[in-house]
């Protein structure tokens, strides 16, 4: 076959491709159709340039070419073509759950005198905000208010109190429907304390208990507020006392896009202090 011609089959067939790729995609997807239009423009620019030249081995050249750009144009077909529909009413209901929950949080916030101190979402959020805490109430000094020592005390503390953490404790391991093998539970440990996994329940418990503190979980659903004690029933206590040392984070399931989210919950009060403080200096 003549090669011209053969290109000439090649457009033919690369622009009723990407017709079809164009036709399955969203409409508000302007990159992937704009990725689309330049492949059909560098295979008519290549072709053009072929006849210019009056080259047979330009022409053979470009063929080839052309014929790789069709098949990458083909790979892009059904990646789109295997990309899931847009589901608008499910996205809206997320949206209204987001907003529900931000409301509810925040009207805690207002009856509690608190404000909401915004929390890297980084997958430290949880030993970030606690660390804020403690720095607040004088437990530890601002200098080692971070993740890094929230992380050790938490994983520390639950590889030394195995009994009190391992019921509660998944077990992702295929193989086992028990309670998590020695090596399974020095993993978790070890991934609490050197990673940047998120932490929650067992967590919060751990840090309550090595800190001696109770630590108050605002939330949007019920109940409001959960509350973790280093030691007695986990519901005792005045969640309204602001004599009481207590640390005080929000937990966010919908707010954010990455997913479960901490914040540090600092007393109103605390942004006048803070200002003093920076004038003072």
């Amino acid at each position: 076959m003549n090669p011209d011609e053969d290109n000439d089959d090649l457009i033919n067939e690369l622009n009723g491709l990407l017709e079809r790729v164009d036709s399955t995609l969203d409409s508000t997807d302007k990159t992937a159709q704009a990725q689309s239009a330049t492949i059909l423009s560098n295979v008519s620019l290549n072709n053009k340039a072929g006849d210019e030249a009056g080259q047979p081995e330009s022409s053979m050249r470009q063929g080839s070419k052309a014929r790789f750009q069709a098949r990458q144009a083909r790979k892009t077909a059904v990646l789109m073509k295997n990309q899931p529909a847009i589901d608008h009413d499910a996205d809206a209901r997320l949206k209204r759950e987001a907003e529900l929950e931000e409301k509810t949080i925040k009207r805690i916030c207002e009856e509690l005198d608190l404000r909401i101190h915004e929390i890297n979402a980084d997958g430290h959020c949880l030993y970030s905000a606690v660390a804020d805490q403690l720095a607040l109430l004088s437990i530890i000094p601002p200098s080692h208010a971070t993740y890094t020592n929230t992380r050790l005390v938490a994983s520390n503390y639950i590889w030394s109190h195995p009994e009190d953490f391992l019921l509660f404790l998944p077990d992702e391991s295929s193989s086992s429907s028990g309670l998590m093998s020695p090596r399974s539970f020095e993993q978790y440990c070890a991934a609490i304390r050197e990673t940047s996994v998120w932490g929650g329940e067992p967590e919060i418990l751990a840090l309550s208990r090595a800190f001696n503190v109770p630590i108050h979980v605002v939330q949007g659903t019920s109940p409001p507020v959960i509350v973790h004690n280093p030691v007695g029933a986990p519901a005792d206590g005045d969640i309204t006392d602001k004599e009481k040392k207590v640390v005080r984070i929000s937990y966010h399931r919908k707010m954010y896009g990455l997913g479960e989210h901490y914040n540090s919950l600092r007393p109103k009060g605390n942004v006048v202090k803070n200002t003093l403080q920076t004038i003072l200096r």
